[in-house]
């Protein structure tokens, strides 16, 4: 086997080891009953945290979010609920898209300090500008859990060993036909780029840093999204890294990103899997890591944990609201959207 394949990098293996630690007293706050809502409780419960209440408009089965733990069910909604909890250890506000800013700021008003934002916080940069003109303390994170898939943090060691990466290209067509319309609010399919595509871009510019300079065109339209049905740019990273970056979504492909370095090339195709080609060679081979809980959806406990754990984020940096910002404003420019 190659030596790469053996070498690992410092901190980038705690991701390894997230089922070592001790949460179990911890209480966490979940704003929210839908899928996404489910997704975390479904990792609290396998991290065994036992305090979580879950607020939801709707009447819920609590073993639909649990079942080994009786978590606390709440249907009269975040308005009447929260003036009336303790302060949690984490609150994760999970609600509808168009509900993420005022969820926040309320909970913020009610006392509550450490608080996870469903990605992307909102369709809107202003919006989320409006959030930290209300903060003092508080420590907001919006949850963009794929920069914290460990095939993302097992690249990130690799590259450190390699030296750097030269250039990236990365790809973002979306698979049209499994879009779920009728489901989200118009504006939401309007601005798809960034409700839904700025999960691949982040995760790009997590690891080439933000553009200096980028050239975008947006070429056709769908009847949902008028801004384009194909986009296609390149420009340099603040890192001095060139990129380019491609998708169709009136044809086929699929989300990917591919780095290269002075020794190999790099793939993230799927997201959740990476795989390496040595310079000289033409056949990929997939790189192996560990995954602390493969039964949760990727990212999701070491969120939680990073957010549990204030001193893991000196090593595993979150999306703060000026980030979400940056990458809002990055998506209007890619997309061609007119949002003022």
């Amino acid at each position: 086997m190659p030596n790469y394949m053996n070498k690992s990098s410092n901190n980038h293996n705690f991701l390894d080891n997230i089922t070592k630690l001790n949460f179990e007293q911890k209480s966490v706050l979940i704003i929210g009953g839908g899928e996404m809502g489910k997704q975390y409780a479904n990792a609290l419960t396998k991290m065994n945290i036992k305090d979580v209440t879950v607020i939801s408009k709707t009447q819920k089965d609590p073993t639909e979010f649990s079942n080994k733990f009786q978590y606390t069910m709440i249907s009269e909604g975040f308005e009447k609920t929260l003036p009336k909890l303790k302060k949690m250890d984490l609150v994760i506000i999970s609600t509808p898209t168009q509900l993420l800013v005022s969820a926040t700021k309320f909970a913020i008003k009610c006392g509550q300090d450490n608080i996870l934002i469903e990605k992307p916080g909102s369709l809107y940069h202003k919006e989320l500008s409006s959030i930290i003109s209300e903060l003092k303390s508080q420590r907001i994170r919006i949850a963009y859990n794929r920069i914290l898939y460990p095939s993302f943090h097992k690249l990130k060691s690799m590259i450190e060993i390699d030296g750097g990466i030269t250039s990236c290209t990365f790809d973002f067509t979306e698979w049209v036909h499994r879009i779920p319309f009728g489901i989200y609010k118009e504006d939401e399919y309007q601005y798809w780029g960034i409700a839904n595509s700025l999960h691949v871009i982040s995760m790009a510019m997590e690891l080439i840093g933000m553009p200096k300079d980028i050239s975008t065109f947006q070429l056709g339209k769908l009847e949902w999204h008028k801004a384009g049905s194909a986009f296609v740019g390149s420009g340099i990273t603040e890192k001095k890294i060139p990129f380019s970056y491609h998708a169709d979504w009136g044809s086929g492909g699929r989300w990917g990103i591919e780095v290269t370095t002075k020794n190999n090339v790099y793939r993230l195709i799927p997201l959740e899997e990476l795989y390496v080609c040595a310079k000289g060679k033409v056949n990929w081979e997939k790189v192996d890591f560990t995954v602390s809980y493969p039964e949760i959806k990727p990212g999701i406990s070491e969120e939680i944990a990073i957010m549990l754990d204030y001193t893991l984020e000196t090593d595993f940096e979150m999306i703060s609201l000026e980030k979400a910002i940056e990458y809002n404003k990055l998506a209007e420019k890619i997309f061609n959207y007119n949002i003022s």
